[in-house]
C-alpha cells in the first residue's frame, strides 16, 4: 500500500481488507484504471473529498488492471466505480463520473448525517 501526498492511500489487493474491511472507519474507494478518461475527471473530485473529509474518512484508489481478483470480487463492471464501505460493508457506491456534491451527500449518509 502507497499513500499519495492527498492522502489518498493505493491499495493492492494484500491491503484491502486490513485498510477497507477491517476499518472502524468509512472508506470510500475509487476503482479505476489509468487508461479511463472519466476515471481521470473523478480523480481531482476524489482527491478534494480526502481533504474535505480527512480525519472523518478514510479514501482509498484501487487500479482494476492492477488488481482484477479485486474487480472481481465486487464485481466492477464499469468503471470509474466508487464505493463507500463502513464496518466492512457496501453502504452505497457511484458508477461514472458525477459531480462532487454526489460524494458528499452518499459519504454524509455514511457517516450519519454528521
Amino acid at each position: 500500500m502507497s499513500e499519495s501526498n492527498n492522502g489518498i492511500h493505493h491499495l493492492k489487493q494484500a491491503d484491502f481488507e486490513r485498510f477497507v474491511l477491517k476499518s472502524s472507519t468509512p472508506t470510500v474507494v475509487d476503482f479505476f484504471a489509468d487508461w479511463c478518461g472519466p476515471c481521470r475527471m473523478v480523480g481531482p473530485v476524489i482527491e478534494s473529498l480526502s481533504k474535505e473529509y480527512s480525519g472523518r474518512v478514510n479514501f482509498a484508489k484501487v487500479d482494476t488492471d492492477a488488481n482484477q481478483s479485486l474487480a472481481l470480487r465486487y464485481q466492477i463492471m464499469s468503471i470509474p466505480t466508487v464505493m463507500i464501505f463502513k464496518d466492512g460493508r457496501i453502504v452505497d457506491k457511484v458508477i461514472g463520473a458525477v459531480p462532487a456534491q454526489v460524494y458528499r451527500e452518499k459519504i454524509d449518509a455514511a457517516l450519519g448525517g454528521n
